[in-house]
């Protein structure tokens, strides 16, 4: 087996046979060192960055503020990420990826330190909140894309859907670990101390990370620059009706699941379930059908990926619909579990489907359609939450999604 697979931009990573391991070692002989980094250092991050965002809504609600600041917070985050990622993309094509993504960890290490150090002395201000939540969001953008790369480039051939599984599988069982004690965490301690914790979790994924093996890695062949590059990467999107078409549905769908996530689930959740507590368990419970998805997904290939996948993103209307009403918190559980489990699907469908094409200004265009939506909705959902009425936003988050 060769040595190398090449990778966008020049960059090419190592691919792991049976027999570049060790005799004794118990991992698959598709799980090579860089995917076991990965997948460990993604395990981190997802154990803090969720109960972070938990935290993060509800620091903005301890200070006094409303659904409007929420969504202001939840989009001061998103907006950097939609207007820098094809700016990242770019820097990921030209630079070892290994040093883009752990100097994407370090500015969201520094901004999420910044921001627990805020909320917990008591000093936090709505524009201060925004400025370090848009950091993070830059940092996210230039990492999203390196990262989408090197997971792409560090498995091949017929295992690449069950690695992704698993690598997804081991990313939401840390996310449901993360969001069940996150709210606990801010119910007990305050949302500031969970801040913390995830400034130190982007701390220990970026050390994990810098260990990734590049040092094989060729230099960049010169290309014609930075706008060519968008431009090469722009015609592979735009000559693939298959690829514009489904960026195009999820882009609604994720306006519809983050409005939920970061903005109405907390004000329900305050108001009607309890607080963060609930609304934490609430986000386990998602995570809890992530996992299932991607299990299940370890054991079935679907023959036509992406008519299945695209099946799944149906349920992803029932938890703002579920929060419209709203439910109880045990029927919200088992509509977030089912939401879970089908956007898992989907998602180990759609990076199959991409895999073999591996080159990264294809994947991370399509990322930033997608994000696209979802960043301005949230800022847009705050403010109008009061004027909402729960029937009206139920059925729009039913007809948006369908």
């Amino acid at each position: 087996m060769g040595l190398a697979s090449r990778a966008p931009g020049g960059d090419s990573l190592p691919v792991t046979s049976a027999a570049d391991l060790p005799r004794h070692s118990r991992r698959p002989s598709w799980a090579g060192r860089n995917y076991t980094l990965l997948t460990a250092a993604a395990v981190v991050t997802n154990l803090g960055s969720q109960g972070a965002l938990i935290a993060a809504a509800f620091a903005v609600l301890d200070t006094g503020g409303d659904g409007g600041d929420v969504g202001l917070v939840a989009a001061a985050r998103t907006l950097p990420l939609v207007l820098f990622l094809l700016i990242g993309g770019a820097v990921a094509d030209r630079l070892p990826r290994h040093r883009v993504m752990v100097a994407a960890n370090a500015l969201n290490c520094v901004s999420q330190a910044a921001f627990a150090v805020l909320v917990i002395s008591g000093e936090a201000r709505l524009w201060q909140m925004m400025l370090l939540s848009a950091l993070g969001g830059t940092g996210q953008a230039f990492f999203n894309p390196a990262a989408e790369g090197m997971l792409m480039s560090s498995v091949r051939g017929e295992q690449a859907s069950r690695a992704f599984a698993m690598f997804r599988m081991a990313m939401q069982g840390a996310g449901l670990g993360g969001a069940a004690l996150g709210g606990v965490l801010v119910a007990v301690i305050g949302p500031g101390w969970v801040l913390a914790v995830d400034a130190v979790a982007f701390a220990v994924a970026g050390a994990l990370r810098s260990f990734l093996d590049v040092g094989h890695i060729p230099p960049r062949e010169p290309g014609g620059g930075l706008f060519a590059d968008l431009r090469d990467g722009w015609r592979e999107f735009v000559g693939r009706p298959w690829l514009w078409t489904i960026v195009a549905q999820f882009s609604v769908v994720v306006a519809v699941v983050g409005a939920a996530d970061a903005v109405y689930g907390p004000l329900v959740a305050r108001d009607s379930l309890g607080g963060a507590g609930p609304w934490g368990l609430a986000l386990g419970a998602f995570g809890a059908g992530t996992v299932g998805g991607a299990l299940l997904m370890t054991r079935w290939k679907p023959r036509r990926l992406l008519f299945a996948g695209t099946l799944c993103v149906f349920p992803l209307a029932a938890p703002a619909a579920a929060l419209a009403v709203p439910v109880p918190v045990g029927p919200l559980y088992a509509v977030m579990f089912v939401s879970g489990l089908a956007i898992e699907v989907f998602g180990v469908s759609w990076m199959t489907a991409q895999h073999p094409r591996e080159r990264n200004l294809f994947v991370w265009l399509t990322t930033w359609y997608s994000e696209r939506t979802g960043g301005t909705s949230k800022g847009r959902t705050g403010p109008v939450w009061p004027a909402c009425r729960p029937r009206r936003q139920r059925a729009n988050s039913l007809l948006m999604t369908a």
